[in-house]
């Protein structure tokens, strides 16, 4: 296995990791998210990507771990949490002194014990209309 710093997958390779993982489909031109991110990892088995985490942030000292996922013939092996500590010593050098993460509830055991503690924080759903 062998994590790559900002590798820029095909997005054909992408699209066929995101569905196996998520069961959907990616959002289109995901190129086009990469480009403005602080960096993402790719986990690698040959030339076959299989795990993915995108670092999202706002320009300063807020990094935030987005798209965690890892080709379901991969898990169980040390995968997400080898890619998501790489995307912390990714943030740390490109600057970042906060890194954040938004998860369901059955993934509170897997971020815990990549080292994030909860915070209080808050949540809007844009897509509720909140007028009426």
């Amino acid at each position: 296995m062998e994590f790559r710093i900002d590798p820029f997958p095909a997005e054909t390779d992408l699209r066929a990791l995101w569905r196996a993982a998520w069961g959907g489909p990616m959002p289109p031109r995901f190129a086009d998210i990469l480009s403005r991110s602080l960096g993402h990892v790719g986990a690698y088995d040959g030339e076959t990507i299989v795990g993915f985490v995108n670092i999202a942030w706002d320009g300063g000292l807020h990094a935030f771990i987005l798209d965690t996922c890892v080709h379901p013939d991969f898990r169980r092996r040390g995968v997400a949490t080898r890619l998501v500590s790489e995307a912390e010593k990714l943030a740390r050098q490109r600057g970042a002194h906060w890194l954040h993460v938004d998860f369901e509830p059955h993934l509170a055991d897997f971020y815990r014990g990549c080292g994030f503690r909860p915070t209080a924080a808050g949540l809007i759903d844009l897509r509720q209309d909140r007028a009426g």
